[in-house]
């Protein structure tokens, strides 16, 4: 089947096409899939797409008019396609879940011990031979109270690695891991019990209709002035501009992010020379307490070789005509 990959990094491509083993006709473009971008899935029958692409319903009327059929993404997540009009097109879809849950808690982990160990802050003292401690005092995670929202397979995860480090662990989901509370003694409670006893809070939840800006004023009000948050999830899930607020007046005490609500036109590119025009993720970048990395938690050698293995079977899949375990339900809607 001839495939056309949007969004195509130079280091995943050695990882897709290892994966398909010359089995399908692929074309590469680093350009990301929008409405001036859609007209070069022409003659492809199926296309593959990351999470910063634009398949609004304006773009899937054009591919579905010049012929693809499939829509792969490499990724979880999947918030950035209408499902439900994808569907009603004739289009099949599927993502590429649980590619590798360690990776990302494991990033989630390292945001949380850079930031309350003052690492970034030390590594720019150091290399300026300015070896002072006071600035850099931290707190144990041990005995530490962490909430985790989300215990799917990435936030089950963050769980098992915060009970190693020895923390009370509380967790709010929909769907309770009894697993995880025998496991680790999980205390499984509200939302606003969660942001008002825990230290730190962690977030591990897909972009829905339901948690769109899920953490707002109100949630940041809950929580303890020494709370540090952190989300490897999405952004728009952070309502930013409450954010930015309780960062100001201290109501927070710091904030670690792989994601931003507006990713798109900035992320995953090198905006060095351009800058940027986004005031708003400006006055982010300006507190020292906010250590946002650019969408990278996915990013290890393992996670590329599960995403590119799942997206090739998935597109075999469709191929043969044979029940695809990561189709995506036609019922599911999601923003």
């Amino acid at each position: 089947m001839k495939l056309l990959v949007y969004s195509a990094k130079k280091f995943e491509i050695p990882f897709l096409s290892g994966a398909n083993n010359g089995h399908h006709q692929i074309t590469y473009t680093s350009d990301a899939l929008d409405s001036k971008t859609a007209f070069q899935a022409s003659g492809f029958k199926a296309i593959s797409i990351f999470s910063g692409d634009d398949a609004a319903k304006h773009v899937l009327e054009k591919l579905w008019n010049s012929g693809v059929q499939y829509i792969i993404i490499r990724a979880t997540g999947f918030n950035n396609v209408p499902i439900k009009t994808a569907y009603q097109l004739g289009f099949k879809v599927a993502n590429a879940p649980d590619y590798s849950s360690h990776a990302i808690a494991e990033h989630a982990t390292g945001l949380l011990l850079a930031l309350n160990r003052k690492l970034i802050l030390a590594d720019h003292q150091v290399h300026a031979y300015n070896f002072l401690l006071d600035d850099l005092i931290g707190f144990n995670l041990h005995g530490k109270t962490v909430g985790i929202i989300g215990t799917g397979n990435i936030g089950a995860v963050m769980v098992k690695i915060m009970n190693g480090f020895g923390c009370t662990i509380l967790a709010h989901d929909l769907e309770p891991n009894i697993n995880l509370v025998e496991l680790c003694n999980v205390h499984y409670t509200t939302l606003e019990d969660l942001c008002r006893r825990s230290d730190i809070i962690s977030l591990h939840i897909p972009l829905s209709y339901e948690n769109h800006q899920l953490i707002n004023k109100e949630q940041l009000g809950w929580m303890k002035k020494n709370t540090l948050l952190i989300n490897t999830s999405r952004g728009a899930i952070v309502e930013h501009k409450a954010l930015i607020q309780a960062l100001e007046t201290k109501q927070l005490a710091a904030y670690g992010a792989d994601v931003y609500e507006k990713e798109k036109g900035v992320f995953f590119k090198d905006n060095s020379d351009t800058g940027i025009t986004d005031e708003q993720l400006k006055k982010l970048l300006s507190f020292s307490n906010v250590l946002l990395t650019p969408h990278q938690a996915y990013l290890t050698t393992e996670a590329l070789e599960n995403i590119a293995r799942i997206t090739i079977q998935n597109l075999s899949d469709f191929e043969k005509g044979q029940p695809c375990e990561n189709e995506i339900s036609c019922k599911t809607l999601i923003l």
